[in-house]
């Protein structure tokens, strides 16, 4: 077993993968990526966001075909308490809440690059 105490390249990750890569702990580092990922709207909310910005409530749930206000109210709770949104209101009125990515929540995008391009090549099969 190769156990990660910090990032490895890709060339290394080919070179241990073989062995099993493990963290600290002793579990699967996939796990807690895919795990943000559960639910049908979190990628699809954590993709809108890295496309159109800042958002407000009301345009998100437009961008969201079929989304439920309160599956998009739980899904953002969620996503911000995972650090991967931020929520700001403004005191005004009437009251203006704002959502948009943290830089954790940015740094997802080399990853939905990568799941587009196996969508692209292997999605319609």
């Amino acid at each position: 077993m190769f156990t990660l105490r910090d990032r490895i390249t890709y060339e290394e990750f080919l070179q241990h993968i073989h062995e099993g890569i493990v963290t600290e702990a002793g579990g699967c580092p996939v796990t807690p990526v895919l795990t943000l990922f559960q639910g049908k709207w979190k990628n699809q909310i954590i993709y809108t966001l890295c496309r159109c910005g800042t958002m407000r409530f009301g345009a998100l749930k437009r961008a969201l075909d079929g989304i439920t206000n309160t599956m998009l109210s739980s899904s953002l709770r969620e996503l911000e308490a995972d650090g991967l949104v931020t929520r700001m209101q403004f005191n005004e009125i009437p009251p203006r809440v704002e959502y948009a990515l943290t830089e954790k929540g940015g740094d997802l995008m080399p990853i939905f690059y990568a799941m587009m391009n196996w969508g692209l090549k292997y999605g319609n099969k």
